[in-house]
């Protein structure tokens, strides 16, 4: 299995988490299964707190909004890729054709239909009927931990 952001099909496109404003805890990896129904985690558990609001990672189209299942979801079709995005369980803001940009609010986490143990938001991918790791899509920048650090210019008067 490739370490998360590494999948080089995937373009990085995303501009901001899903939820929160920093990296949020994930609490659950991408673990590809072995067979098309085999066992594993076709996405990436995020920590957030029941009406955390949900933003779309990336620039697209709401190609789904409503409930699957019992549980909120929203897709979103990344613009000028072949990737599908999808966020649950949310109660959507959005609806099926909206267009939306990266960071724009497209929902905010339910309160139950969640798989983990605490609430969380599961963040899919998705090209075509292949499962993919979501956290391909973002930068490096936001796949690192912790704050940015200032070094000293060298050879720099002060002011």
């Amino acid at each position: 299995m490739k370490p998360a952001g590494t999948d080089v099909s995937v373009p990085v496109v995303g501009r901001t988490w899903p939820v929160g404003t920093r990296r949020p805890a994930v609490l659950r990896g991408w673990e590809p299964p072995a067979t098309v129904y085999g066992r594993g985690h076709r996405g990436v558990d995020l920590a957030a707190s029941a009406g955390t609001s949900v933003r779309a990672v990336a620039a697209g189209r709401v190609s789904f909004a409503g409930r699957v299942a019992g549980k909120g979801v929203v897709s979103v079709e990344l613009t000028g890729t072949d990737l599908r995005t999808t966020y649950e369980p949310v109660t959507a803001s959005v609806e099926k054709g909206d267009e939306v940009e990266a960071g724009e609010v497209v929902g905010t986490v339910d309160p139950t239909g969640s798989h983990c143990a605490t609430t969380c938001m599961h963040w899919g991918l998705r090209r075509g009927e292949t499962y993919l790791d979501p956290l391909s899509l973002l930068p490096p920048w936001l796949l690192r931990r912790g704050p940015s650090r200032l070094l000293p210019v060298l050879d720099v008067p002060l002011p």
